[in-house]
C-alpha cells in the first residue's frame, strides 16, 4: 500500500470519526479532534520555525558582519519571550507584564492600520466612485453605507415627556440603515450555510469512493 492510499483511508477513517458526533459527543470524535487540533499545532510550529525564527537569525544575529545594532535587534523578541515565560511565576510573573504590554501596543496598532487601510479606505473609495457612476447600483451601495452609518449614530433628543428618541429623519434613515444591516448578515450567513453543505457534500462523495474502493 502506497503512502498515497495510507492517507486516502486515513482521511476516510478521521472523516467517520467526526460524523460519529451526529450519534453524540464520544470517544472517536474527541480523538479526531485531537488528531486535528495536535497536526494543526505541530504545523503551525514547524512553519514559524522554518519561515519565521530562523529566517530572523539568519538576518539578525548570526548574519555575516552583523553591526551590534543588528544583533540586539535580534535578540528583542528572544527577551521578550523569556519575560513572558515568567509569567508562570507568581513571584516574578509582574515582570512578564512588559511582554504582555508590547504584544498588546503591537497588536493593537496592527488591527487599527489593517482596519483603516483594508475596510474604511476602501470603503470611502467605493462610495465615491458610486457617486461618480450613473448607475442604479451605485446609488443603493451609497444609500445602504449611509443608512447603515445612521443606524449606529444615536443622534437623539430628549422630549419634553422625558423620553429620548430620535428626530423623524434619522429615524427613518436609521431603520433603512438597520435593514441593511439585517440584508447583508443574512447574505453572509447564507454564503457561510452553502460553504458547510459543500464540505459536507464533498465529505460524503469521499466517504462513497472509499467505500465503492474507487
Amino acid at each position: 500500500m502506497s503512502a498515497e492510499q495510507v492517507g486516502l483511508w486515513a482521511g476516510f477513517v478521521l472523516t467517520l470519526m467526526v460524523f460519529s458526533y451526529i450519534l453524540g459527543d464520544n470517544f472517536l470524535y474527541r480523538l479526531a479532534v485531537y488528531v486535528f487540533v495536535g497536526l494543526t499545532a505541530g504545523f503551525i510550529a514547524v512553519v514559524t520555525v522554518e519561515s519565521v525564527i530562523l529566517p530572523w537569525i539568519d538576518a539578525t544575529i548570526v548574519a555575516d558582519n552583523a553591526p551590534t545594532s543588528n544583533v540586539i535587534l535580534g535578540l528583542i523578541p528572544f527577551a521578550l519571550g523569556v519575560l513572558l515565560l515568567l509569567k508562570t511565576s507568581p513571584r516574578l510573573g509582574p515582570v512578564g507584564n512588559i511582554s504582555i504590554a508590547f504584544i498588546i501596543g503591537v497588536g493593537t496598532a496592527v488591527a487599527l492600520v489593517g482596519a483603516v487601510a483594508g475596510v474604511i479606505i476602501p470603503l470611502a473609495d467605493t462610495t465615491a466612485e458610486g457617486v461618480n457612476a450613473n448607475t442604479v447600483n451605485s446609488y443603493l451601495v451609497v444609500a445602504g453605507v449611509i443608512s447603515s452609518l445612521v443606524y449606529f449614530q444615536f443622534l437623539a433628543k430628549r422630549r419634553a415627556d422625558g423620553q429620548i428618541r430620535r428626530g423623524p429623519v434619522s429615524l427613518v434613515i436609521g431603520t433603512i440603515g438597520q435593514g441593511v444591516i439585517v440584508v447583508t448578515l443574512g447574505a453572509l450567513y447564507a454564503a457561510a450555510i452553502l460553504t458547510s453543505l459543500t464540505i459536507v457534500s464533498e465529505r460524503l462523495g469521499f466517504i462513497f469512493m472509499r467505500i465503492n474502493g474507487s
